[in-house]
């Protein structure tokens, strides 16, 4: 019988490397929170017992803030693991084990993994695991996952564990004779009573949502609200506190502190990283050699320049047209394969010759990133300045994964806290934030005049802070504190790195094909029957209210079937030089501002609702627009 085994804990305690590892399948391992969005399974064979190996998102408590705290907590109170094993920081113990006290009070049977035991150890920390095995009534395993350091003694662990049920770690008399009462009325239940009623005295919302319908509910709600009258201190404080208290004992009791390894240059590092005197010069040279030399030189520039030159125009497009007009009679099949908006001469090659390369070279940029560590200092650098956004330092994660997918950033906002937060924080992504590829596009067309360049940059960051500072002070609520778990600074692995980049490629590939071959054949189609010079023909003053020619108005409706299709139509002019470099600047500023492309639409419908998705592309078109005309004005006075 396959038994299910869930892997939980906090963001960027190594559940995906152990994850990994367990069933050789691989995930992005990331060393910042939000990658593991959607739950992960793998299954593998421990002791001869087929098991499927559940990733499921970053946890922090069974009170639920994020989605994927919720995704998370289903998975453990709804789908009867037959193990959880709890993948803890050694560094941090203290602040770990109230996790796992909840989930010995939910009653489900719980390995403790000790991870990052090196970094541990450097900081002078030892662990006596026995004895806190004995204290929790529960198999504890030290390990540096990374290093593979202590996995074999987790599957055995695995393999072995049998469940013997423990008493519980009482909380006090106050609020074990609030407990009672409330655990009175609910009866005996799966998940356990008692983390029912622990939840139910913490006022969690979705515990209520969830027994509302039940016969035991009114009862239940009557102890709890009891209780609370009595208690002269909230108790979802009382229940922290007190958890808080049993896990300081619990690790004064297993940890021993000595002296402190010698200070390493990545604690250095750490520090330069952190601090804004000088991450913000570190951060210029990530984005400088990252960004504009590695992505946008080396990738839309060399490679694209040699791919389009060398392989499509030399090899593939003349043999594709050959072998039309040799083996196809029907001229609208011609056309439809390789002509204007064919197949092959629009469709594959805009995909292979130039967005391929670009988005490869921003996701191997990416993965060096985040496999070193980088990115949760970089949410601490920021934090201050998204802050006055109505957001923190957490929303730096899906922005800065947008630089290489909208649609992938717009899932992963589900990382943040609130309904207001994730709003803001996708209207953003949705109007200034460039793909890879666009990105890529934008820098090589531009390239050539350092002043363009700059003011680029400048209208779409006055654009973001201006649309941040006006969209958080309309919006009503709060924005929630700001908390990250830093990894260490490691040298990136790079069997990881190109793991990593490679499996977003083929993900990015594999999706952007089919609406690439779609977008040519709706604009194929939309040629042959009319309605795409209607079109144009009704875009074409808009243009030429930006002093754009009237054939740029094509490059604008590719550019809403993906910013980077958009964006490889407007290299195309560039290349042929049918813009001049005050006109390039106009166009590359209205089309970065562009209305989100439609995968990236579609998935804005699905996490943020339809009413709030077609105002926020109305927003976005009349913003883009009137950045446009700015850059008009602007140009002349520095190109």
């Amino acid at each position: 019988m396959q038994r299910r085994i869930v892997l939980v804990g906090a963001p960027n305690v190594g559940k995906s490397v152990i994850f990994n590892n367990l069933t050789g399948k691989y995930v992005n391992v990331s060393n910042y929170p939000g990658t593991t969005v959607e739950v992960a399974r793998g299954y593998a064979r421990l002791g001869g017992v087929p098991c499927e190996i559940v990733d499921t998102p970053g946890i922090y408590s069974l009170a639920p803030i994020t989605d994927e705290e919720r995704v998370t907590r289903e998975f453990l109170l709804a789908g009867a693991p037959d193990l959880v094993v709890h993948v803890a920081d050694a560094k941090n113990l203290a602040r770990s084990l109230p996790f796992t006290l909840a989930l010995l009070d939910a009653g489900l049977p719980v390995i403790l993994v000790l991870n990052l035991i090196d970094e541990a150890a450097a900081a002078g920390l030892a662990f006596d695991t026995a004895r806190l095995a004995g204290l929790l009534g529960i198999p504890v395993v030290a390990a540096a996952a990374v290093r593979k350091i202590g996995l074999d003694r987790l599957r055995d662990a695995i393999v072995s564990y049998r469940r013997q049920p423990q008493p519980p770690l009482l909380l006090g008399p106050d609020l074990e004779a609030a407990l009672a009462a409330v655990t009175t009325p609910l009866g005996d239940r799966r998940p356990a009573v008692r983390i029912l009623a622990l939840l139910l005295l913490a006022g969690d919302p979705v515990t209520h949502s969830q027994l509302k319908n039940d016969t035991a509910y009114p009862a239940a709600v009557a102890a709890a609200q009891d209780a609370a009258r009595k208690s002269v201190q909230p108790f979802a404080q009382l229940i922290a506190a007190e958890r808080q208290a049993q896990a300081d004992r619990l690790a004064a009791a297993v940890v021993t502190r000595g002296p402190a390894g010698r200070r390493r240059t990545a604690d250095f590092l750490d520090l330069l990283t952190r601090q804004p005197l000088t991450g913000i010069p570190i951060l210029a040279l990530v984005l400088y050699w990252g960004l504009y030399k590695f992505v946008g030189g080396f990738g839309a520039g060399f490679l694209v320049d040699y791919i389009d030159d060398n392989v499509f125009a030399r090899v593939i497009t003349p043999a594709v047209h050959h072998a039309c007009h040799t083996w196809i009679p029907w001229e609208w099949l011609q056309s439809l394969l390789a002509g204007e908006y064919g197949l092959f001469t629009l469709g594959l090659r805009y995909a292979v010759a130039i967005i391929l390369p670009i988005v490869g070279t921003f996701f191997v940029a990416f993965a060096l990133l985040e496999d070193c560590g980088y990115l949760p200092r970089l949410a601490m650098l920021v934090d201050g300045l998204f802050k006055r956004f109505g957001l923190n330092g957490r929303a730096v994660i899906p922005v800065t994964l947008g630089l290489g997918c909208g649609t992938m950033a717009v899932f992963v906002v589900r990382t943040l806290e609130t309904k207001r937060e994730r709003l803001l924080a996708t209207f953003l992504l949705a109007l200034t934030i460039p793909c890879s590829a666009q990105l890529g596009v934008v820098l090589a067309i531009l390239a050539g005049d350092g002043r363009a360049v700059a003011l680029w940059a400048a209208i779409i960051l006055a654009v973001f802070i201006l649309s941040g500072l006006l969209a958080a002070r309309l919006l009503p609520g709060e924005r929630s504190p700001f908390y990250i778990e830093l990894p260490p600074l490691r040298i990136p692995d790079p069997a990881n790195v190109l793991h990593k980049a490679s499996t977003r490629m083929i993900w990015y590939f594999v999706e952007i094909i089919p609406v690439f071959f779609l977008a040519s054949f709706l604009l194929w189609l939309g040629d042959r029957s009319g309605l795409l010079a209607y079109i144009i023909k009704a875009v074409e003053p808009l243009m030429a209210g930006l002093g754009l020619p009237a054939a740029t108005a094509p490059i604008f409706l590719l550019g809403f079937f993906r910013r980077d299709y958009g964006a490889a139509g407007l290299y195309d002019m560039a290349a042929a030089g049918l813009l001049g470099p005050r006109q390039l600047l106009v166009a590359a500023v209205a089309l970065t501002l562009f209305v989100p492309c439609v995968a990236q639409l579609m998935v804005i419908v699905k996490e943020r609702g339809p009413l709030a998705a077609a105002i926020m592309t109305a927003i976005i078109a009349v913003v883009a627009l009137a950045a446009g005309w700015l850059a008009s004005l602007l140009a002349p006075l520095v190109i």
